[in-house]
């Protein structure tokens, strides 16, 4: 499942993390952490009974959701920025 290439994670982190070497960054991880849950949704609607990724799936959800409530925490505009544009809240 090679969803992710090297040039793709740079663009995440170069659009969400300030410079694509900026890979610890709040917002970066959680911008990567949303492509990877799209990437997992989009395998899991074509492969129903694949649990053990549904698995994996809902811990990655937990962590992203853990992230976010850090980023609220320390820095509620950017939270509320980091939402919009990735389109998480309705």
């Amino acid at each position: 499942m090679s969803y992710l290439t090297k040039e793709k994670k740079q663009n995440v982190f170069s659009g969400f993390g300030g410079k694509s070497a900026n890979t610890g960054s709040i917002e970066g991880q959680i911008a990567l952490l949303t492509e990877r849950i799209n990437s997992i949704s989009e395998h899991l609607q074509a492969n129903k009974k694949d649990f053990s990724t549904h698995r994996g799936l809902m811990q990655l959800v937990g962590k992203r959701k853990r992230l976010l409530t850090y980023l609220s925490k320390q820095n509620l505009q950017g939270y509320r920025e980091l939402i919009e544009k990735l389109g998480l809240r309705k």
